[in-house]
């Protein structure tokens, strides 16, 4: 059974930072992508940052480029999420998802993800 982790929510005031980690078990890492999805009460699940475990590569939302940074340690099998520069609508319920393949096409899609996390809780104040 594969389950996936996170850590390192909370609140912080805009302009601060913030890093997530999506901890993975129950499976081999680094055979697949891990993404971070982001909802706000009332509005659908958008796809934030993803990682291509075996390659590296990434992608981002454009409301997040260049303020957040997607890594991973695969000796530890996690993934991380650096938040900096944090704004009011960056305020939101994150999630990890792990999928198979190495693929980025469509990344931002929810169905392309097999397992989820729980979802932890960002609150950006001014």
């Amino acid at each position: 059974q594969v389950q996936l982790v996170e850590s390192g929510g909370g609140s912080v005031q805009a302009g601060g930072s913030l890093r997530l980690s999506c901890a993975v078990s129950g499976d081999t890492y680094g055979s697949g992508r891990m993404a971070w999805f982001r909802q706000a009460p009332g509005k659908e699940r958008e796809g934030v940052a993803v990682i291509s475990t075996g390659v590296g590569n990434t992608r981002y939302a454009d409301s997040v480029r260049d303020r957040f940074t997607i890594s991973q340690d695969n000796a530890k099998n996690t993934a991380y999420l650096q938040m900096d520069n944090l704004k009011l609508e960056d305020t939101a319920t994150y999630y990890c998802a792990a999928g198979q393949g190495n693929s980025l096409l469509w990344w931002a899609l929810p169905t392309k993800y097999n397992y989820w996390g729980q979802g932890i809780q960002v609150t950006v104040s001014s």
